[in-house]
């Protein structure tokens, strides 16, 4: 029967004593719940309730109520991490600390992801919860310092094990040689017995595999045997076992043959002193390979420098980067790169942004300008003001962002995890039962048959690949998709996007550049295109409308200033400019004043025809030009377009303009689906049909508008360009602005769910096949019995292929478009991806 826990929660939206009294009785109302109180000073409520009660029912019942419970997340650093099967331990223990709403743990990254209530647990309780559970761990920070600790831990990592195999190895290969070497070369058993004698060749294998098991091999023991007698065995409980029963069964051979059965005292050190040998090189090659899945976070963590120039008295002193704050003014020399998030103050300027925003062309800066950590700063001085500094930079953010999008785990992790916490007890049970079947069924003599087939099983089986097979593949996949200016905020937007049918698209801002410009000017006889626009530009110059901003930007210099001004509402404009009267307004307003305009009635209907804004100029009376501006389609948006179609997916568009237009543009892009004279809050509603119409969708957009589509769009791509609000609701983030980052998006969602899937049936297929190979099923049909050594190699390399088909996701090339990149690393343009 379960008994009662304590639970703490903190709870928000409490305002009065009448708020904390309904979220009382929230909480007191749910099953299993036996007393419940809230403290509105607090905030905090405490709740008394069976201890088998999801903490998802106390939480879902305070949403519903209003006051939703607050939530913290916790980054852990975890240490011994060697398999699947510890994945699903360390999982296990932390989620029974009271509190935890969730806890993932990434075997690649070797980082645990906790979700917990606030206040009702610390992360210094689940970093020991977790050490308990044998897996030493610590909290992990945000900063970029933290990253870079890591990368050296890995480096040191990387060098402990190439001294411990280089050792192994020398302290192994006598006892390989000894051994095995007469079954290769008939001469050196010979040698063997002339030069060193039977019995003293035991005795060296012995001293020799003796070193190698407490040298170099004493890992697996500390750790394997420790976790066996926890009931929680893993990989090195696997390599412990095997060897120590190679080597106990050896040492009885060499020293008390008189207690086994005539003919079975045969010694197998090469078999626990290779093993080990093979496993350690396995984790070297692993322990390699692993380190290069944080290349994008090191490429990233490498854009920002060390130290920076401040001025302070009017002297310019270099200040490490962590010392900068904001409001601090910083020079910046031709060259260097930006150190923090920032504006101009003085100096005019040129920045490469490539390596943020994706755009190879640099943009030009002065005062008032923002500037970005990790740009570079061209041949003009500059000195800015620091804005946002440490983990608030842009930079920061989306090394923070891509950090966790690679600890996420996807909905196909769930079977893996499923089948590996119960693999290693698995594999033990089919050693002891091979040992079994060998001893009582197999030929004479029967032990030694026994002992190598057990011995094969549990060293071949490999819960490395299975538990490395996904999580390495989303860290080089969401690493080099950040690489291509692609970031995924949430990792499991990877799997719903390559499941996507309909990709719906935004309009303003979004297929488009947001900002009108002008198209057409077509002139009636006697007037000049120039003349019309200096003083259609002169009535327009006072004016903060877009479509006058567009009219004054396409005179350029050298307007005249108007002598006045009159806006007449919803009709346009009447102004007097050097003399001459101006009208400038749609049909009705020349109607209104007089001026005849059937000259150009029919192109005026021709271009409002293609979705342009087209209105009438009149000088002294006279139909002067008709004018027309629209919303300059994006560069690559036909493209995009184009390839969406090719993949095989159904494009819409989704708009607040009227039909007309929303239909002109989309009939010049090719676009499938249009849903015109859309307001911010029925775009949702026409996400929902579509969804149901054409199944999984995803919603593009940029505004602030549109953040509630991107929410509820099965996954959500935000154009970087856009505003705050919409990046922080979308799924996925393309940082250029660029349509054509959609298909790309794509590319790296479906290169990386196909490279899992490779992972996932070789690491599952390689153990299917191989474990029973190892017990001997072959044997009785007249196939061979598997050594223990050739086990070990062949588990070393399972591992060590999964990495490395991982890896070859860094070769993933844009499928279009610029490949210049968030950390500047991209390779060509314009490739078609690599097969992945």
């Amino acid at each position: 029967m379960a008994h009662d826990t304590e639970i703490a929660l903190q709870i928000t939206g409490l305002n009065c004593a009448g708020c904390a009294g309904r979220a009382e009785r929230a909480l007191a109302g749910v099953a299993g719940v036996t007393s419940a109180s809230v403290n509105l000073a607090t905030a905090k409520g405490q709740v008394s309730a069976s201890s088998d009660l999801p903490l998802s029912d106390l939480t879902e019942a305070l949403v519903r109520a209003g006051y939703p419970a607050a939530q913290s997340t916790v980054t852990l650093q975890i240490e011994g991490l060697s398999c699947a099967s510890c994945v699903g331990r360390v999982e296990a223990a932390l989620r029974a600390v009271p509190g935890v709403l969730a806890a993932d743990v990434n075997l690649a990254a070797e980082r645990a992801e906790v979700t917990y209530l606030t206040g009702a647990t610390r992360g210094a309780d689940l970093a020991r919860a977790a050490t308990a559970a044998g897996y030493p761990a610590r909290l992990r920070g945000q900063g970029m310092d933290e990253a870079a600790e890591d990368s050296q831990r890995k480096a040191d990592e990387i060098r402990s094990l190439g001294r411990e195999v280089l050792i192994a190895a020398a302290l192994a290969l006598p006892v390989f040689v000894i051994e095995m070497g007469g079954h290769m070369i008939p001469g050196v058993h010979l040698w063997v017995m002339d030069v060193i004698g039977h019995q003293q060749s035991y005795y060296l294998q012995f001293l020799l595999t003796t070193l190698v098991l407490i040298g170099p091999g004493l890992q697996f023991y500390r750790k394997g045997f420790p976790a066996l007698l926890r009931g929680a065995p893993d990989m090195n409980s696997l390599v412990a076992l095997g060897t120590a029963a190679a080597y106990v069964f050896s040492v009885i051979s060499t020293f008390l043959p008189q207690i086994l059965p005539q003919g079975t005292a045969n010694v197998y050190y090469e078999a626990a002193a290779v093993i080990v040998v093979l496993i350690l090189t396995g984790r070297y090659l692993e322990a390699r390979a692993k380190g290069r899945t944080g290349a994008a976070i090191k490429a990233l963590i490498g854009l920002q420098p060390k130290t920076a120039l401040v001025v302070s008295g009017g002297e310019a002193v270099e200040t490490a980067v962590d010392d900068i704050a904001p409001g601090d003014l910083i020079r910046l020399r031709p060259g260097e790169r930006v150190a923090v998030d920032g504006e101009v103050v003085s100096g005019t300027s040129y920045l490469d942004e490539s390596m943020i925003t994706g755009e190879p062309v640099p943009v030009q800066k002065s005062s008032g300008d923002p500037v970005t950590a990790g740009t570079i700063n061209g041949n003009g001085p500059l000195e800015f003001r620091a804005t946002k500094v440490g983990g608030e930079t842009v930079l920061a953010q989306i090394i923070r962002m891509v950090e966790q999008a690679q600890g996420a785990k996807l909905p196909v992790q769930g079977m893996v995890d499923r089948i590996t916490l119960w693999f290693v007890p698995a594999v033990m049970a089919v050693a002891a039962l091979t040992v079994l079947v060998w001893a009582v069924f197999g030929p004479s003599p029967a032990l030694p048959f026994a002992l190598v087939a057990g011995v094969s099983v549990l060293i071949i089986a490999c819960p490395c690949a299975m538990g490395l097979a996904t999580p390495t593949s989303i860290m080089v996949g969401i690493g080099r998709a950040a690489q291509m200016g692609i970031l995924f905020r949430k990792g499991d937007a990877l799997q719903r996007l390559e499941e996507v049918r309909v990709v719906a698209l935004d309009k303003t801002g979004t297929l488009t550049e947001g900002r009108p410009a002008l198209r057409d000017v077509i002139c009636a006889d006697g007037v000049t295109r120039e003349e019309v626009l200096r003083l259609v530009a002169a009535a327009e110059a006072s004016s903060e409308h877009p479509i006058a901003r567009a009219l004054v930007a396409a005179a350029g210099k050298g307007i005249p200033e108007a002598e006045s001004v009159e806006a007449i509402p919803g009709f346009g404009l009447k102004a007097r400019v050097e003399g001459r009267e101006v009208l400038i307004g749609a049909a009705r307003l020349m109607q209104r004043e007089g001026v005849e305009i059937t000259a150009l009635d029919g192109q005026a209907k021709a271009l409002a025809a293609r979705g342009e804004t087209v209105f009438f100029a009149a000088l002294d009376g006279q139909a002067a030009a008709l004018i027309s501006v629209a919303d300059p389609v994006k560069e690559g948006s036909a493209e995009a377009i184009r390839a969406l179609h090719a993949e095989g997916l159904k494009v819409a568009m989704i708009s607040g303009d009227g039909a007309a237009t929303a239909h002109a543009v989309a009939a010049d892009l090719g676009i499938d689906l249009v849903v015109a004279d859309c307001l911010p809050g029925d775009k949702v509603a026409a996400l929902e049909k579509l969804r149901a119409d054409h199944g999984a969708l995803a919603f593009v957009g940029d505004g602030i508008n549109d953040a509630p589509a991107l929410a509820a769009a099965d996954v959500g791509l935000a154009i970087g360009t856009g505003t705050d609000v919409a990046i922080e609701a979308a799924d996925v983030v393309l940082v250029s602005g660029d349509l054509r980052g959609v298909v790309n998006a794509l590319t790296a969602s479906r290169a990386t769910l196909r490279n899992i899937r490779q992972n996932l049936f070789w690491a599952f297929g390689y153990n299917v096949l191989l474990v029973p190979v190892a017990a001997g099923v072959l044997y009785p049909f007249g196939g061979p019995m598997l050594s223990p050594v050739l086990a070990a190699g062949a588990m070393a390399c399972s591992s060590v292929f999964v990495l490395s088909n991982a890896l070859r996701l860094y070769g993933l090339k844009p499928a279009m478009g610029k490949a210049t990149a968030v950390a500047g690393a991209a390779g060509p343009v314009g490739g078609k991806e690599v097969t992945a």
